[in-house]
């Protein structure tokens, strides 16, 4: 019970400094790393080298609690999306993102894209096909939220087809 209400003080909170911080700003349409961070109020960190064959385009990642709740904020640039995956657990599990800066996609295995800004949530159970990342002129920033379950594991799948990424507006 305590881990899922730091949970949700961790989203109550997030979102409402990522809508005070990109109030009345233009869409992040930044051509370096470091004037897009300065836009997000967490860190890029670094290159996201260690799942890079899961990514086309640059990704970065940075810690923000691994204590109780593991919690990161992933950084794609612009046209960065990570392959088709599933969270896979046999009980709970899953993903929680949520938007921190830029504008990206969210989509499960047979549905339309979900379009992200700072501050939107994402609840994804476990053992659901999906991908996220960057839309095609934005940086994208979201911080995962590793959900608690048994017999946990990260199957990585396919890549996201041009064809279909180009779609997206």
């Amino acid at each position: 019970m305590k881990k899922l209400l730091f949970i949700f003080a961790i989203l109550f909170l997030t979102s409402n400094l990522c809508f005070a911080f990109n109030f009345n700003k233009k869409e992040n349409k930044m051509t370096t790393l470091e004037e897009y961070q300065k836009t997000i109020i967490f860190p890029i960190g670094n290159k996201n080298d260690a799942y890079k064959q899961y990514f086309i385009g640059q990704s970065y990642i940075s810690q923000i609690s691994g204590e109780q709740v593991k919690m990161y904020n992933v950084t794609f640039e612009p046209k960065c999306r990570n392959n088709w995956h599933i969270h896979k657990a046999s009980s709970g599990g899953g993903q929680i993102l949520i938007a921190v800066g830029g504008r990206g996609y969210y989509q499960e295995w047979g549905k339309d894209p979900i379009e992200m800004k700072p501050g939107d949530v994402i609840n994804i159970p476990s053992n659901v096909k999906h991908w996220h990342g960057a839309a095609p002129n934005s940086w994208f920033s979201h911080i995962a939220v590793e959900v608690d379950g048994i017999e946990t594991s990260n199957e990585w799948l396919e890549a996201v087809s041009d064809e279909e990424y180009n779609k997206l507006k």
